[in-house]
């Protein structure tokens, strides 16, 4: 167990967030695979707390049920009513307390709509209190422009915190001050518990801010202290649409940061989306206009892109995925996809296995080495080794109420514009003939042809259109004594 390990960490999620105008809570909003509070939650778990609670308030019961989904070990308090952040961790304490717990140690108090924040920054914050005795440690962050924040003011000979002084209220000189208060905090577990308790109402809004605490702490002779973030922008809280899709930037251009140094190739960040669950192999090539989603993995000397989506998708290594739209497939090692193919759940494709140009595959294993090249759509099938399916074939797996499977043997050769009606089982090394329906059967090593016998009614044009352009077409050919109109051809079409 860590010696800085905290007693608990708080997560503050109760608030409406009326300013994202959205029927989903503010706290759900997600950027890169994962809710605005589920990005605190994992960072706050990197801590290792004994205990992990998230206050909760508007729309109580999603945020609970999305907590229980992510993180079921995480316990939820109820502020019925938002009575301000001192309010809030109070309630938190009071659900500890509640079952006999005691707390001893550091409580970390986090905002629930800061994604950016890391778990190496509250490591960090829980360090610095640690190391410093501090009653309360404020995470703080220097940034270029403070108008709007609260200032850190400290004494100039010990560094101490002395005060934390609203943009509002600040002096001049104080207003000068780039170092802000994050709304992060580490505190003494016991020291918390009783300063609440003395937190006043008496503000414009009749809240309990826990900044107050502060101020109480160190008027009982503790000191407050302050541990500065690294990168300013981690601290930033989303209240609107505008500031969500800047933080997904930030998130996203950290991730791709992280792949690009441990060996991923990226060609153009700036068009390339991830999620925080995407995994890459060594020398993986993302190529522009792609977008990573899930538990998508990117094997090692695999390339996917240009313009493609791949969500909850494996590719494996040295396989090739081209404008290509892919969800919960599987694309083997060597394997081809695409350009412009559509892979749907339970696809998975061999080893250099190819789904071409304009090809859909749902729920289809595809074997070692068989290619579907182009304008097909593979349902419900599994096909073998070695095997090649012609152009324009379709896979006939549902009859109206239900799905049926087809099955394909290895080293088949089936035509161009056919139809599997399922449920049919076509044999190892058989062949089927161009524009057949193959609704029966077919034994291995056999040709299966299913369609009607052509036949040619000459003249039928000069009769039943008669005086039309096609019409004068082939009178004119008769006449220049074209091929493959008739004219010296018995009915086995020799001379």
């Amino acid at each position: 167990m860590s010696a800085n390990r905290p007693a608990a960490v708080v997560v503050l999620a109760a608030g409406e967030g009326t300013r994202m105008k959205s029927t989903t809570p503010k706290v759900l909003h997600a950027i890169c695979g994962r809710s605005l509070v589920g990005h605190v939650v994992a960072a706050s778990r990197e801590l290792d707390p004994e205990h992990l609670v998230v206050v909760v308030g508007h729309a109580r019961e999603q945020v609970r049920e999305h907590l229980a989904a992510i993180d079921p070990a995480a316990r939820t308090a109820v502020q019925h009513e938002q009575k301000g952040t001192g309010h809030a961790v109070r309630t938190a304490l009071e659900e500890l307390t509640g079952d006999g717990t005691t707390l001893d140690g550091t409580v970390v108090v986090v905002c629930g709509d800061t994604p950016l924040l890391t778990g190496e920054t509250l490591r960090k914050l829980s360090g610095t209190h640690a190391a410093d005795g501090n009653a309360v440690t404020v995470l703080s962050a220097e940034v270029p422009d403070a108008t709007g924040y609260g200032r850190i003011v400290r004494d100039e000979a010990t560094g101490a915190v002395t005060a934390i002084v609203e943009h509002k209220d600040a002096t001049e000189a104080q207003r000068a001050v780039r170092e802000i208060n994050s709304g992060v905090f580490a505190f003494d577990a016991r020291l918390l518990a009783e300063a609440l308790g003395k937190v006043r109402t008496d503000n414009s809004q009749g809240e309990e801010y826990l900044t107050d605490v502060l101020g109480i702490l160190r008027a009982d002779g503790h000191r407050v202290g302050a541990a500065v973030a690294g990168d300013h922008r981690e601290i930033l809280g989303i209240n609107n649409r505008v500031q969500l899709a800047e933080a997904r930037r930030l998130l996203n251009a950290r991730l791709l940061e992280r792949a690009m140094l441990a060996g991923v190739t990226v060609v153009d960040p700036a068009s390339t989306w991830v999620d925080v669950s995407v995994t890459f192999g060594q020398d993986a090539t993302v190529l522009p206009g792609t977008q990573l989603l899930g538990a998508t993995h990117v094997g090692e000397g695999a390339e996917v892109g240009p313009h493609s989506r791949l969500s909850d998708t494996r590719v494996g290594a040295g396989a090739s995925v081209s404008f290509t739209v892919a969800d919960g497939a599987e694309v083997g090692p060597q394997a081809s996809v695409g350009p412009y193919a559509y892979l749907r759940p339970g696809t998975v494709l061999g080893l250099k296995a190819k789904a071409g140009t304009y090809v859909e595959m749902k729920n289809a294993q595809i074997g070692e080495g068989t290619k579907v090249p182009h304008l097909s759509y593979v349902g419900d099938a599994t096909i073998g080794e070695y095997t090649n399916i012609g152009a324009a074939s379709v896979f006939v797996n549902y009859d109206g109420e239900a799905k049926h499977h087809t099955t394909v043997g290895s080293h088949c050769k089936t035509g161009s514009d056919n139809m599997f009606v399922a449920p049919v089982t076509i044999g190892d090394g058989a062949y089927t003939a161009a524009g057949s329906v193959i609704t029966k059967d077919v034994p291995p090593g056999s040709l299966a042809v299913a369609r009607g016998q052509q036949r040619n009614i000459e003249g039928w044009v000069a009769r039943k259109r008669p005086g039309s352009a096609a019409a004068q077409a082939a009178s004119s050919a008769r006449q220049d004594g074209e091929p493959g109109q008739g004219a010296g051809r018995d009915s086995e079409g020799e001379r």
